[in-house]
């Protein structure tokens, strides 16, 4: 079947996808505690996305800091920054491809989490190189970190999305197309690239984040609505304290922490300890200090310099707008 064949098929099954996308983000991921000030907090079902609300819900943090929290998984950064704008989450998870949301102003970034390395642009076995996929059908979560890497890898490769037959894909499909071999390759994200391994064992991986680590760094964040922050506070306080507590136990119980996040997302252990070890845990007292040397403004403007050049963003908010590194800092104290 031709590319634009496949791309008119792929496209007609996209409004199911987004339907099942949005029916995910709504499901309860579970809730803790019975009283105090109601938190409603998404989270994505990985390592990066899940490890702290697990061990919050598992050390009984939220009720420690007057909080009971109410969290539901999603497929993805944008749906949770969109369910942040209509006032149907309090606070929510993003990778870095979701970045140029905070950074149009659309919520505050209350906390950087890891710095990543799961994404890849992922091609059926036989492709080995990004040149080989011109003209080939390519799956992408749009505004996702899948997207950002394929942008970096045809970039480096010098070309363009105009190069590719690019169809905007939920990642649920994703999944099943390549595995299915409907499309020629992916911008996609580890753990799911897994699920695809099983199904497709020669998937060939042309482009990851330690590709580009040298001109950008690929933070993962905690963002909360813009109203939240600016008429609760202390609500936004008592949030980053939990999650403060909940980095400290993370990086000096790592093990269990990775026992907890498989636990709560019913996964064995193995399968999320792999999927950790794609990215860079940074301690409380590391996060504090690249926020007051102005480290994390920097990875931010670097994310920002990115959109840009992308065209995702014409003029950036400053990340010392968007950016709430007071209030993490101060929520230690």
């Amino acid at each position: 079947m031709p590319p634009s064949l496949i791309r008119r098929h792929l496209t007609a099954t996209l409004a199911g996808a987004a339907a099942l996308a949005l029916l995910t983000a709504c499901g309860s991921g579970g809730s803790s505690g019975d009283s105090g000030d109601k938190v409603r907090f998404g989270y994505i079902g990985d390592f990066n996305g899940a490890s702290l609300i697990a061990i919050a819900d598992a050390k009984g943090l939220w009720k420690k800091h007057g909080l009971t929290a109410e969290s539901k998984v999603f497929t993805n950064g944008p749906l949770q920054i969109q369910a942040l704008g209509t006032d149907n989450l309090d606070f929510g998870y993003i990778g870095p491809g979701a970045m140029w949301l905070p950074a149009s102003g659309q919520a505050k970034i209350v906390a950087i989490n890891t710095l990543g390395n799961s994404d890849r642009v992922l091609a059926q076995p036989g492709i080995t190189s990004m040149r080989q996929l011109k003209g080939k059908t390519v799956a992408a979560p749009e505004g996702t970190s899948g997207d950002m890497i394929l942008s970096l890898a045809l970039e480096k490769a010098g070309m363009t999305k105009d190069d590719l037959e690019i169809v905007p894909m939920d990642p649920s499909t994703i999944v099943s197309a390549v595995s299915s071999k409907k499309v020629d390759g992916a911008g996609f994200w580890y753990p799911a690239a897994a699920t695809i391994k099983k199904q497709v064992p020669d998937l060939v991986e042309l482009a990851e984040n330690s590709d580009f680590e040298q001109d950008v760094a690929f933070p993962t964040a905690f963002v909360a609505g813009n109203e939240l922050v600016a008429e609760n506070p202390d609500k936004v306080r008592k949030v980053l304290a939990v999650l403060r507590e909940a980095i400290a136990f993370r990086s000096e119980h790592t093990d269990e922490a990775i026992s907890l996040t498989a636990e709560k997302l019913d996964l064995p252990a193995d399968q999320v300890k792999a999927d950790a070890a794609n990215n860079k845990l940074l301690s409380v007292e590391e996060l504090d200090e690249l926020t007051r040397d102005g480290t994390v403004h920097t990875w931010l403007k670097g994310m920002n310099d990115y959109f840009v050049d992308a065209g995702k963003l014409k003029q950036p908010v400053d990340p010392e707008k968007y950016y709430t590194g007071d209030l993490f800092i101060g929520a230690g104290k």
